[in-house]
């Protein structure tokens, strides 16, 4: 692949090339119960850079930890609500990135 056409590459095409080792029932993310997240915690549904956050039909947000990037661009957005248990994946788990 030419210079030109890896720099042409959308990220969506390039986060596609990373490979995520789920650690099957330990996600390192929780969302915290809440019966109606803050502004914070909702905007990660949009700010997420991997899209792990959604709300629900009950209006909560869930996140599905699988292709986290484990950027910590959540733990930042909800350092003040609290909303989030945010911990390292275990030693061969998580992201593993193809483009550094």
């Amino acid at each position: 692949m030419s210079s030109m056409q890896e720099s042409a590459m959308k990220v969506e095409e390039k986060l596609y090339q990373n490979r995520y080792l789920v650690d099957a029932g330990r996600p390192h993310i929780k969302v915290l119960p809440h019966d109606k997240p803050s502004k914070a915690l909702l905007s990660l549904t949009h700010t997420c850079p991997a899209g792990c956050y959604e709300q629900n039909e009950r209006g909560q947000v869930e996140i599905t930890a699988d292709g986290c990037m484990e950027c910590g661009t959540c733990r930042i957005v909800t350092a003040k609500t609290g909303e989030i248990e945010w911990n390292y994946p275990r030693g061969g788990f998580g992201v593993l990135y193809k483009f550094g």
